[in-house]
C-alpha cells in the first residue's frame, strides 16, 4: 500500500462511486424526509457528493432497530467466538479495501495520502483484530465469602450506544469507538462529522459483508444540531461516546441531563504542550518530533503540541532549526504520496486558523515562518512558527487546531512546569530531557492523559486515551479500559443451601 503513486490514487478517485445514503437496520436507505447536504472536497473546494441528511426521525427508526436487535440476542448474547470472528472478518476487509478507503477519505478530508493509507491499512484494520482477539480473554470476578453463598461480579454489554465522531481521522475515531463497542456486544448507532462522512459510510457496508447483524450498526450522516443533537436526547439510548470540541461536549451533557442522564463518554481539545528542557539532546530526531506535533495532519489534532515551552539556553537554536524544518514540507495535491500537509478541513475553518495567527502578530509575536493562504481554491495554510511567544497571548491560551506552532522560552524546569499546567485543558504532554528523574517528575506532574518522553507519540492500541480537565471524562478510548464504557458491572448474588 505504501507503495501508491498519484497515478494509482487518481484512477481510483475517477473510479470512486461512493454510497451516499444512511446505513439503518442492515441497508442503505434515504433520510426520511428526502433531504441531503453536500460534502466538500477541501484541496479543491469541489463537491464531492450529496449526502442523505439524517435528523430526528431518522435517529428513532435506528435505535429501534438496534435495541430490537439487542433485545433478540442475535449479537449482544452472541458467543464470544462469534463476535471474535465477525470482527476478524471486519478486520480483513478493512485491509483488502484499504486503498480505496484512503483515496475516499483523502477526497472527502483533504488529508494526505500517505497519512489516509496508514491510518486506515494499518490502525483502523488492527484496532477491529486487537478487540476481536480481546473479547475471549475479558473475565469476570468471585468475590470472597462465606461457604455459604456465591457472589460473582460479571460484565454485561450496556445496550445502545451513540458514536459520536470529528472530522479529522474520520475512520480512525469511528474504529476507535466502534470497535470495543462492537466487541462489548453493544448496538451502535454511528454519526459521522458532517465534513466527512464517506468512508464510515462504506465501513457499514464491510461490516455487515463481515457477518455483523442487521441492526447492530447504523450509520446517520447528518448536522451536529440535527442528528447529533437527536442521539445526545434520544430516551432509548444508553450511553453517548463524542470526540471533539469541548464546547459541544458540553452540550452532550446538557442533552442527557435533560433526557434520560445517559453515560456521556467526552475526548474533546487540548492545548499540549512540548517541554525541552535545557539537557535534552537537540539532534534531528528532536527537532522532527517538535515539527511533528505541531504540523501532523496540519495541526488538525487535538493533542497537536502548539506550545512548545523550550529552556531560554536553546531557545534560539530550538526556534532555527524547527524553523527551517517548517519550511521544508510539501504542500500539494493530497492524493501525491510526496505531499505532507493537508488542506484544512473547510474554507471557513481554514479562516478561523488564519484569525489566530493575525491575533499572534497583532499581539507582538514574531512571525517566523508562514502565515499565509496557499493553492486556492483549495484551504491550505503554510506551516507557521511563531517566536518570542509569551503564555498569556492568545495563541499560547486558545486551541487553533491549525498549523501554527508557538515557541515560548522558559527558565528551567520548575517555569515550564508552571506555565502548561496553566491551561483548561489536559490532553497530552510531551518531555524532553536526558534526565530520568526530571521526566518521571514531570510526566507525575503533569495533570494530562498522556505524556510522551523524547518522543511525541501518543500511544497505541494498548493505552488508554483520553483527558483531563476540560480535555475529557473519566472514560478512555483504545486499551482494554475503552470497553468499560461499553459495559455494565452486575452482582450475583447466589445463597447457597
Amino acid at each position: 500500500m505504501s507503495d501508491m503513486t498519484l497515478d494509482d490514487a487518481t484512477r481510483i478517485a475517477a473510479a470512486l462511486k461512493p454510497e451516499t445514503r444512511a446505513f439503518i437496520g442492515g441497508e442503505y436507505v434515504a433520510a426520511a424526509d428526502g433531504s441531503t447536504f453536500q460534502t466538500i472536497n477541501p484541496a479543491t473546494g469541489s463537491v464531492v457528493a450529496e449526502v442523505s441528511h439524517c435528523k430526528a426521525a431518522d435517529v428513532d427508526t435506528a435505535v429501534k432497530a438496534a435495541r430490537t436487535v439487542f433485545d433478540a440476542g442475535d449479537w449482544s448474547r452472541s458467543d464470544p467466538e462469534m463476535r471474535k470472528e465477525v470482527l476478524l472478518k471486519l478486520a480483513a476487509l478493512v485491509r483488502e479495501n484499504a486503498q480505496e478507503l484512503a483515496v475516499l477519505e483523502s477526497i472527502d478530508a483533504g488529508k494526505t495520502i500517505t497519512d489516509c493509507l496508514h491510518e486506515i491499512g494499518n490502525e483502523v484494520a488492527d484496532y477491529f483484530q486487537w478487540y476481536a482477539e480481546l473479547i475471549d480473554k475479558t473475565f469476570g470476578k468471585v468475590a470472597p465469602t462465606g461457604q455459604d453463598s456465591l457472589a460473582m461480579i460479571v460484565k454485561e454489554p450496556i445496550g445502545v450506544v451513540g458514536l459520536v465522531l470529528p472530522w479529522n481521522f474520520p475512520l480512525l475515531m469511528a474504529a476507535w469507538k466502534l470497535a470495543p463497542a462492537l466487541a462489548a456486544g453493544c448496538s451502535c448507532i454511528v454519526k459521522p462529522a458532517e465534513q466527512t462522512p464517506l468512508t464510515a459510510i462504506k465501513l457499514a457496508e464491510l461490516a455487515a459483508q463481515a457477518g455483523v447483524p442487521a441492526g447492530v450498526l447504523s450509520v446517520l450522516p447528518g448536522l451536529g444540531e440535527t442528528s447529533g443533537e437527536a442521539i445526545g436526547r434520544h430516551p432509548d439510548i444508553d450511553v453517548v461516546s463524542f470526540t471533539g470540541s469541548t464546547e459541544v461536549g458540553g452540550y452532550f451533557l446538557r442533552y442527557a441531563g435533560e433526557s434520560n442522564m445517559k453515560v456521556v463518554g467526552l475526548e474533546m481539545g487540548g492545548k499540549s504542550p512540548f517541554i525541552v528542557l535545557d539537557d535534552a539532546l537537540m539532534d534531528d530526531d528532536m527537532i522532527e518530533n517538535a515539527a511533528m506535533s505541531a504540523f501532523w495532519n496540519g495541526g488538525q489534532n487535538c493533542s497537536a503540541n502548539m506550545r512548545q515551552l523550550i529552556d531560554r539556553k536553546i531557545a534560539g537554536e530550538f526556534a532555527e532549526r524547527v524553523t527551517a524544518r517548517a519550511g521544508q514540507f510539501k504542500l500539494g495535491n493530497p492524493l501525491d504520496p510526496e505531499t505532507e500537509m493537508p488542506a484544512m478541513v473547510t474554507k471557513e475553518h481554514r479562516d478561523r486558523v488564519m484569525s489566530y495567527i493575525e491575533t499572534g502578530k497583532a499581539e507582538g509575536a514574531t512571525l517566523a515562518h508562514g502565515g499565509s493562504v496557499t493553492m486556492e481554491p483549495g484551504t491550505f495554510i503554510q506551516p507557521t512558527v511563531f517566536t518570542d511567544v509569551t503564555p498569556g497571548m492568545t495563541i499560547a491560551r486558545e486551541e487553533i487546531f491549525g498549523p501554527v506552532l508557538g515557541v515560548v522560552p522558559v527558565d528551567g524546569i520548575d517555569e515550564a512546569l508552571k506555565i502548561a499546567r496553566d491551561t483548561e485543558y489536559g490532553l497530552h504532554a510531551t518531555v524532553f530531557t536526558q534526565d530520568i528523574d526530571k521526566a518521571l517528575r514531570l510526566s507525575r506532574a503533569l495533570p494530562c492523559g498522556t505524556v510522551s518522553v523524547n518522543a511525541f507519540s501518543e500511544g497505541n492500541v494498548t493505552t488508554p486515551f483520553g483527558g483531563y480537565k476540560r480535555s475529557g471524562s473519566l472514560a478512555r478510548d483504545n486499551g482494554a479500559e475503552a470497553m468499560d464504557q461499553y459495559l455494565q458491572t452486575k452482582t450475583i448474588w447466589i445463597a447457597l443451601r
